[in-house]
Formats: C-alpha cells, structure tokens, sequence
C-alpha cells in the first residue's frame, strides 16, 4: 500500500481500478519552408486556427447542454487566447522571417511562453498555462491532423490517472459516465479542470507530482477528494473504511442544502460573518445559489487576462456593476488586481523588465504605485460604482506604512478628478489592507489608524513566512498553514486590530479548512470568505463548534512547538 499526498481538487471519494490517461506526444520537426511558400505556410496556420475555432465552438455548446452557461464561459476563455497576439501576430511572424513550418512556429512560441509564465508566482495566472498549451496543442493537432483517444469510449467504471486533463478532457469524463474520479500530476484548486470536477461531484486529487509514473492500470486505488490523498493499492480495510466515509458524505451534502440563509452562529451563539470569493464578475451566480452574506474578495485579476492592453475604465466598471445587479445590497469588497510586473509587460506597460524574482518582486500594490494610472482607473470605476455605499476597497501586497499612505493620496487625486468631471463621490468606501506579508502584520498598529479594516491572505501568509512556493514540487510540502509561525502571527494581527476596533476577516485558503476554521474563529476572526462551492461546508463547520471551547483550544495551540502537535489537538477536538 502507498499513499501520495496532493492538493484536494473536488470533495468526495472513489474506490475502483485505475485506468492510465497517456500524454499525447506529437513529434514535431523544424521543417525549411521555401520562400515563396512562407504566405500559403501562414495561410495553413489561420485555417488551423478556424478549425479549432469551431472544435471550441461544438465543445462550449456540449459543455452548455451538459453542465450549464457559467461553466460554457470558461471556454470562451480558450476562444481569448486563440485572439491573442502570442498566437495570431507571433507566429505568421516567426513562420515569415525563419522560414520554418507552422507546426514548429507554433510550438517555439509555446516554449516561451512556458518560460514566462514559470516566472508568475500566482496561482491564479499560473494555473491558465494549462489553457494556453491546450489550445496549442488543439491548433498542433488539427496542423497535423491527429486525432486523440476520447474519453468517451472507456467501457467500465475506473479512476482515471493522467499527468494533465484539459478542459475538453474533463467534458469527455461526463459523457462517458464511467469515471468514478480522477488524478493528476498537475493542477490546482483554480484550474478549469477542478472546476468543472466539482460541478459534476466527482472526486478529484491534483498536483501529485509523479502518480501517473507510479501506477499502471488495473491498479486498485482510492481517490480521498477531501484529504487530497491517493491510496495505491489499499488494504481490504481501507476499503471499507472508505465506503463507510462515502455514505457519510454523501448524507452531509443532504444535511449541507439545508444550512442555506441560516446564519453562522456558533453553537453557543457567537456570530461571525460568512462571505464569498468571487474570481470574475461570470460566478456572481454563484453566490444566490448559497444565499452568500456578500463578498469579502474580489479577484479583479481577469480582467487583465488574455489581453495586450490595460482594461479601461468603462471595462472595469462594467465587471463591477454586473457583481452588483447579480448581488444586490450585499457587501462588496474589492481587491486591486493583483498583476506582477511580468504580466504588465504583456499588457504593454512600458520600461519593465523582466524579474529573476517576481515572487519577491514587482507586483501587487507596488506595481500600482509605480504606475498610478492603474490604481487611478480601477478606483474611479469602483467609486463610480459605489452608488449604494456597499463597496470597499482592499489593497493588496502592502509592507508599509508609506504605501498605504500614497494609495491614499491617490485615492484623494481620484475623487478630486471626479468631482471636477461633475461626479460627487456620495459615500466614502471603506478602506482596507491584506496581511500577506511579515512586515505587515508586524507593523499594523501603525496602519490602523489609516484604514477600516484588515484581511489575512492566508495562501501569501504561509508562503512568505515559510520561504515556500507552494507550486515548487521540491518544497511544496513545507507549505504548513498550521505552522507555529503562521499561527501566531495570525493571532498577533487580530489581536493587535481589535485593540484599536478594526474587524479581521481571513480570505485563503485556511477559511475554508474544515480544521482552521475552529482555530481561526476561536483566536477572534470576525469574518471568514470562502469559495461559493465551500460555503455551507464552511458554514457548517461554525455552525458545528462552540467559541468558547475554541478559544481555550487556540490559546493552548499558540504555545505548541511543532504544526504535527497543532493539528493532532485540533483534528481531536475537532472530531
């Protein structure tokens, strides 16, 4: 029996054989295209890119009739690329002044954009390569005219084990109706492939390194979706205890629909507030169908997406009016996008180069410092936005008193533009900060007099007080949340804003842990923002605990030495 450790992608579990997905490997070589043939060399590759225009075009109407209109935008995501100036400017380009063939063009440009993309240290924007190479590799396929095994055709029920699904993939799993769950090398929480294994229930584990090497097929496997774990040929005794946590689950998800507009309230009646992350303005749906209290992060990172220029202003405000008509009179906090320098040279920022270190480096509120006219733009269309006094604003990637203090005056620079254009800001939004770096949660006593509120981003936290990339293979196991250091400096930033009456809310990973939310609640956190698709998990787990128990349990825990102390006390008291 062995058991891989990877990141829990889908809730659920599956017992069953394992069936081996194989990379298609296309062999592409650099062929010399003889000039007068480079124009009709260029003419192949848009044909090519029409083709797969349409292949997109039948998948995105299957993905409509089968799972519905929010997950059939997430290919319209792969239709941006295909307009991208990577692809349509960058390889005629190449074809013409090297003379080389299509096929290789393509691939040299998907090369770079590799390295590139290596560079970006956020999930989020990490995770769309994934995206970028599965058109490259749909616009190879229709250059050479190869046709891949579908899914569809597997003829008995199996766990599917792949290095990589795509999209497309993942459409073929719901209509062959035989997969019982899948896992995968690659991937995370925010890839397309997630998403759509949750929307469909079936379990899924991803970023398991090397699973697909380690097993053959007909393996007996166990697929854990809530512990994110993988079992390789399991005990007879694991199996049953397995299918007995199977039932349990599935009544949970009974008992969970009924948690819907009850409010989370601890068992001995302390209250907190339970909100949402929204990533796009296109799963503001979401949060009706959970009858969310509102949004306590939203991700404006899409908006500079698949794009060679800044979003504008009327851009901007139309994404935030969206989230507003889809959820009215709820709470509405607004993160400043998140971008690092890398993605800004893309967007045609000029004077930028790029970083050995972005993950140390130019992004988030330093880059819009930098260059104010991005926070400039992005605050006037929230201010503008703001009619009904909901909206707040939240910077992220602060380490300074001196930073906030020139968002401020910028911010100031902004109403003042406004007003002379003749629009009077009517409501002043509250003002908040993200703790995602050390220096930041040191420091807070001398930020809170400049701001409203304080929300931990637990994912940045770890990350930078551990020294860990959470998306390095070779460290990834390192990334502790329940680490001594991460705990404590999360109890010093609530601690330190109760003192001067600010409220903390925590907006990663950990609000949504059905083991740190006990902790979280119990140290004093006033809010908690989870994915739409963990909320009344989430909600349960509050609902589940008594503070008061809790908040002797987070005092005990902040004087432990090691995270395999925290969680065993914390995984007893919480069971």
């Amino acid at each position: 029996m062995l058991i891989k450790k990877g990141v829990p992608a889908s809730l659920g579990i599956a017992i069953g054989k394992a069936h081996i997905l194989k990379e298609e490997n296309i062999l592409i070589e650099q062929k010399e295209i003889a000039p007068g043939k480079l124009k009709a060399e260029v003419k192949r590759f848009r044909e090519a890119l029409d083709k797969t225009r349409l292949d997109l075009d039948a998948i995105r109407t299957k993905i409509l009739n089968v799972l519905g209109k929010q997950h059939a935008k997430l290919i319209d995501a792969h239709h941006l690329i295909l307009q991208d100036p990577l692809i349509t400017r960058e390889v005629p380009k190449l074809i013409m002044s090297k003379a080389m063939n299509a096929e290789f063009a393509l691939s040299e440009i998907l090369d770079k954009a590799e390295e590139q993309f290596e560079k970006i240290d956020d999930e989020f924007f990490h995770e769309r390569k994934h995206d970028v190479f599965d058109v490259g590799k749909k616009i190879i396929s229709n250059l050479v005219n190869s046709e891949k095994t579908s899914l569809k055709d597997i003829k008995e029920p199996v766990i599917i084990v792949a290095h990589n699904l795509y999209p497309s993939d993942t459409l073929h799993i719901r209509e062959s109706n035989k997969v019982l769950g899948f896992c995968m090398d690659l991937g995370s929480k925010s890839s397309h492939t997630a998403i759509f294994a949750q929307s469909m229930g079936i379990p899924a584990v991803v970023g398991l390194s090397d699973i697909s090497r380690q097993i053959i097929s007909g393996d007996s496997l166990v697929v854990d979706g809530e512990q994110g774990m993988v079992i390789i040929s399991p005990t007879p005794e694991i199996i049953a205890k397995y299918k007995l946590r199977k039932e349990e689950l599935q009544k949970q998800e009974h008992f969970f629909h009924r948690l819907k507009g009850l409010p989370a309230t601890t068992r001995d009646g302390h209250r907190i507030n339970l909100l949402a992350n929204l990533d796009s303005a296109g799963d503001a749906h979401e949060l009706a169908a959970v009858k969310a209290e509102g949004v306590g992060l939203y991700r404006t990172e899409f908006l500079y997406m698949n794009r060679d220029c800044v979003p504008s202003e009327a851009e901007q405000l139309k994404a935030y009016i969206s989230v507003v008509k889809a959820a009215p009179h709820m709470p509405l906090t607004i993160r400043t996008a998140d971008i690092g320098g890398d993605r800004a040279t893309q967007l045609g920022i000029k004077g930028l180069k790029d970083e050995r270190n972005p993950f140390m480096g130019f992004r988030g509120i330093r880059l819009f410092i930098k260059y104010p006219e991005l926070l400039k733009t992005q605050l006037r269309a929230i201010y503008k936005e703001n009619t009904e006094g909901n909206i707040k604003i939240m910077i992220p990637m602060l380490s300074s008193l001196d930073e906030l203090l020139t968002v401020k005056r910028v911010a100031q620079d902004v109403k003042t533009e406004l007003a002379e254009e003749g629009f009077q800001v009517k409501k002043e939004p509250e003002l908040g900060v993200m703790v995602e770096i050390p220096a930041a949660a040191i420091i807070l006593d001398s930020l809170l007099g400049e701001i409203d509120f304080v929300s931990i981003g637990t994912n940045d936290l770890v990350q930078y007080t551990l020294a860990v990339d959470r998306i390095n293979q070779y460290v990834s196991e390192l990334y502790e949340p329940f680490h001594p250091a991460v705990l404590r400096l999360i109890n010093l930033v609530v601690q330190t804003s109760h003192k001067k009456g600010k409220p903390v809310s925590v907006c990663g990973e950990m609000a949504s842990d059905p083991f740190a939310i006990p902790l979280l609640v119990g140290m004093g956190v006033d809010m908690l923002s989870v994915p739409p698709k963990m909320y009344l998990r989430s909600k349960h787990a509050v609902r589940a605990m008594n503070f008061e128990k809790f908040s002797g349990i987070a005092q005990r825990v902040l004087s432990l030495p090691t995270s395999e102390e925290i969680r065993r006390l914390v995984e007893e008291e919480v069971k």
